[in-house]
């Protein structure tokens, strides 16, 4: 009887091992698109993500709705709350709020975008309430052991103007960690944090300032090919899905 109920137990587990694998799965999308196929009348807002797995949690703003929805926003500047003149460490693992200014974290966007291929959104306002966006198709960032190099292509234009090929092939820099092109520190000339060339046509993690101001130049919120150097935006949120 032993033996039999033994065996009737071990029948159990092994039918019991899949759903259990299945539910853990759904309980740790790794981003937003695997939360939206688990669910696509999900509203826009702030989730849990395992990018790298289930030690990896962390809070981020999914976006729904734009351009079909699925998007893991990894940078938004909204209203100035939050300081991004951050060193390297900080960029490194993240910081902010989701349900406001933050940014996810390089080692997060890596793992998010290394093993599959990924685009990107762009999406951005001025202060007389214009919005409108740059796409690009094909978006990654490299490990740390490179610099968390940027890769990105395939540019659809939404409004915005393309400032974001010109730092291709860049590794990350912030004003403790200088690796771009320049021969100065573009992150300390910028007062940002950003895959600077020599130095930049976006600075999205600059200082959060209100317009046009020609007083203090190319040290804002900035997309060079929609509002050039002297206007930093109201707002400009970065975000990615896989391609299916």
């Amino acid at each position: 009887m032993t033996y039999l109920l033994f065996q009737l137990v071990s029948v159990f587990l092994l039918l019991l091992a899949p759903l259990l694998a299945s539910c853990q799965q759904l309980l740790q999308p790794v981003d937003c698109s695997a939360i939206y196929q688990q669910d696509n009348s999900k509203p826009s807002g702030v989730y849990t993500i395992y990018p790298a797995g289930e030690r990896s949690a962390v809070k981020v703003y999914c976006d729904m709705a734009s351009e079909g929805g699925r998007w893991t926003v990894f940078q938004r500047r909204m209203d100035g709350t939050v300081n991004f003149y951050r060193g390297w460490d900080q960029y490194k693992i993240g910081f902010g709020n989701p349900a406001g200014e933050y940014w996810l974290g390089l080692d997060n966007i890596h793992y998010l975008t290394n093993n599959k291929k990924s685009e990107l959104l762009v999406n951005m306002e001025d202060f007389e309430g214009k919005k409108v966006f740059a796409r690009y198709s094909s978006f990654s960032v490299g490990a740390e052991c490179g610099g968390f190099v940027l890769s990105v292509s395939g540019f659809i234009n939404g409004g915005a103007g393309d400032s974001l090929t010109y730092h291709n092939g860049q590794k990350f820099s912030t004003f403790d960690k200088d690796q771009d092109n320049n021969g100065g520190n573009c992150a300390r000339s910028a007062l940002g944090a950003f895959w600077y060339n020599t130095c930049h046509t976006a600075n999205p993690n600059g200082v959060y300032r209100w317009g046009a101001d020609k007083t203090l130049y190319a040290l804002g919120v900035e997309w060079y090919y929609w509002k050039g150097n002297d206007y930093s935006l109201k707002s400009i949120s970065m975000k990615i899905r896989p391609v299916l």
